[in-house]
């Protein structure tokens, strides 16, 4: 018996020197746990000056990502329809010329973000989301004599 109390002493001994020069410190601040908070990537929307100034160059494109019944419903002079919802729009997107600029807009600004982040993935350099076709369409001046 004695032996066992002795053996436990001394198992206990370098525990009761540790706890003694360890430092204590208070808990730090915990930090609020954030679940989910995956943030999207964005191409941010552009200013309708940016777009405009952007829209005079020579080698602009002007894409209207709504669906067809949205774009014939109203679109901006000059734009072509590439429908973001479309089963093709991978093939569609492999045809577009990565030198050109890309000027995307749709109803709300969130398929133009989509559709410039699909563009920036395949290496399009030149792409600017447009927003909303609503802010646009009373703003944007398109010279559709230069862009035919």
């Amino acid at each position: 018996m004695l032996r066992y109390l002795l053996l436990t002493a001394l198992a206990a001994a370098p525990l009761a020197l540790l706890a003694q020069t360890l430092p204590i410190t208070p808990n730090p601040t915990p930090r609020p746990m954030v679940v989910g908070a995956i943030v999207p990537a964005a191409v941010p929307v552009s200013s309708v000056a940016e777009v405009n100034k952007t829209l005079r160059q020579p080698n602009a494109v002007l894409l209207d990502v709504r669906t067809p019944e949205e774009y014939a419903s109203g679109h901006l002079p000059g734009a072509a329809n590439l429908d973001f919802r479309a089963p093709d729009l991978a093939a569609r997107l492999q045809k577009l010329d990565p030198g050109k600029t890309y000027i995307l807009y749709c109803a709300s600004g969130n398929r133009s973000n989509k559709t410039a982040l699909l563009l920036q993935e395949k290496g399009f350099k030149h792409v600017i989301n447009a927003g909303a076709y609503k802010d646009l369409k009373d703003e944007v001046k398109v010279d559709s004599k230069a862009k035919k």
